[in-house]
């Protein structure tokens, strides 16, 4: 088995390429295993580089070396692949979705992360016209997905944190409207006028620190939709604190919760569509469950967290 290091060196603050050449070295090295790092040049090279990867048709582990938008590249680039496991090796600003575990700092322990276990995920699949794509954790449009794609051009400027990028982009994205019209289609019905936003969760971390639906489990076959009603200025504060914190039901005129396989939204103009931190614009996207499934590894010992099931964290996701 081959491990392949995909490296996004414009990750997070600064170019992490040496830590990580230097641990697969000591790492890997010192246990006779056949490795390699291959760099990303720019945007959707990572989605490349696990696609050549995977079409070798040799039984592979990719480690996505960057933020979640770098794990989301690994993932496309693989999807349909079952000659390849995934984990995330985190070097970016944002590192949501191994919150899923107990301890997601683990992911920064090559050691740990050799002597793993594996699980079996779902993955969202989003298709726009001919185009699919795919997202291992959450998807958004509206408010959220314009404020959140929109944080990395501003995180890079001078003495501006993760969390200044996001109040910037938030006031400037409130000047621009808070809400727009949609039709959305699931479960059999449809729901036409203004939303805030509209949330599809196979995860459950995002933007840092948002966790709007808690009960979302990333193999259960379903997706939790969270549709955000119209709201006002003086309203936002409030409904994106309780979304924020997975309160959504203490808000039950402002915001619906569903379950589905399946949702389709249109929208008049073209939109913002979040994907696990990526932008793709569309004016329809239909976002549904894959029939292609995430090999996901993760460090030996961790436990799973989850609401849902009969304990509050279980030893490995089946």
């Amino acid at each position: 088995m081959k491990h392949i290091f995909i490296v996004n060196p414009a990750a997070g603050k600064c170019d992490r390429t040496v830590q990580i050449k230097t641990a697969a070295r000591e790492v890997l090295g010192s246990r006779g295993l056949d490795w390699e790092v291959q760099i990303s040049k720019g945007p959707g090279d990572c989605r490349r580089l696990a696609r050549e990867a995977a079409q070798t048709g040799e039984e592979l582990r990719l480690y996505a070396c960057g933020g979640d938008g770098t794990l989301n590249e690994v993932v496309n680039g693989a999807a349909g692949y079952a000659n390849v496991a995934i984990t995330h090796y985190p070097t970016g600003s944002g590192n949501d979705f191994v919150k899923l575990f107990s301890h997601p700092e683990a992911f920064r322990e090559l050691e740990r992360l050799l002597d793993s276990q594996e699980a079996l995920l779902d993955l969202v699949e989003c298709q726009s016209g001919d185009q699919i794509c795919y997202a291992a954790n959450v998807c958004s449009m509206g408010l959220d997905a314009r404020i959140g794609t929109a944080i990395g051009q501003y995180r890079r400027l001078p003495l501006v944190s993760g969390k200044g990028a996001y109040y910037i982009s938030t006031v400037v994205n409130l000047c621009k409207g808070i809400h727009k019209p949609y039709v959305i289609r699931l479960n059999g019905q449809t729901i036409e006028g203004d939303q805030t936003l509209l949330c599809v969760c196979n995860g459950r971390w995002y933007g840092g620190s948002f966790n709007p639906c808690p009960e979302a489990e990333p193999d259960d076959g379903l997706l939790e939709v969270l549709l955000v009603k119209p709201v006002n200025l003086f309203q936002v504060a409030m409904v994106i604190g309780e979304y924020q914190k997975g309160q959504y039901a203490a808000l039950p005129e402002l915001i619906t919760h569903f379950r589905t396989e399946q949702v389709t939204v249109t929208c008049g103009e073209d939109s913002v569509v979040n994907l696990d931190g990526e932008a793709l614009h569309s004016r329809e996207v239909t976002f549904r469950i894959s029939s292609h499934k995430l090999r996901f590894f993760y460090p030996c010992g961790l436990q799973y967290r989850s609401k849902t099931r009969k304990s509050e964290e279980i030893g490995a996701i089946r």
